[in-house]
């Protein structure tokens, strides 16, 4: 059916927009605090503002709804990634700044690191049934072999690094360190989120990976 170009036309798509955002963000903290198991549609409705009809009627179900959320969140994080222009920097100050952002990024949005948790707990089958997260992932690792490349070629980076595997290095070292960071200082000892820790964790994740990409 085509779009009404009139002005309630437009408004009517308007007050949609806002209305699906606003059971985003509601249904993006109630996944972040209680996983997708715990989750209620009655509760993401209250978090809203909405009426539950509302909710089915655009995302169908509790399921959909967040594979919504997954797709919304990594949107969120690729368009802040794009904002960094990585192709415009030198290569190892394209990955440096990935490195921080990403680091930045995770400790900022403590939701992102707990509805992967959640995603993870039901083997990634949501965004396994995504195509458009497969599409918005892609770009960060068609950005990242292009740095390596241009590193390789200018002779400051090591040949041979597959760009996926060194993206996955990077998230993981920060991703492990703050998802874990309760059990971490349980048997460590230490606060690992003062900021003097959070200085040296960002620090050896430069270290390592600048270490293993810059050549010698």
């Amino acid at each position: 059916m085509a779009r009404d170009p009139s002005p309630a036309g437009e408004e009517r798509v308007r007050d949609a927009d806002r209305s699906q955002n606003t059971i985003l963000a509601a249904a993006r903290d109630e996944f972040a605090e209680y996983g997708l198991g715990g989750a209620r549609v009655d509760r993401i409705a209250e978090r809203a503002g909405l009426n539950k009809r509302l909710i089915y009627y655009y995302f169908e179900d509790k399921e959909k709804l967040f594979q919504a959320v997954l797709e919304q969140v990594y949107r969120d994080i690729r368009d802040e990634e794009r904002k960094l222009r990585l192709t415009e920097l030198e290569p190892a100050t394209a990955v440096k700044r990935l490195i921080e952002f990403t680091w930045d990024y995770y400790r900022e949005h403590p939701e992102f690191i707990t509805l992967l948790n959640s995603a993870n707990l039901h083997k990634a089958r949501h965004l396994s049934e995504s195509k458009r997260a497969r599409e918005l992932n892609s770009p960060v690792i068609e950005t990242l072999a292009a740095v390596l490349e241009r590193g390789r070629k200018e002779g400051v980076f090591r040949g041979g690094v597959d760009p996926v595997q060194l993206y996955v290095s990077i998230a993981g070292l920060a991703y492990f360190y703050l998802s874990n960071s309760h059990t971490l200082q349980a048997i460590f000892g230490r606060d690992l989120l003062a900021p003097k820790a959070r200085a040296e964790r960002l620090s050896h994740m430069t270290d390592v990976i600048l270490g293993y990409l810059l050549n010698a």
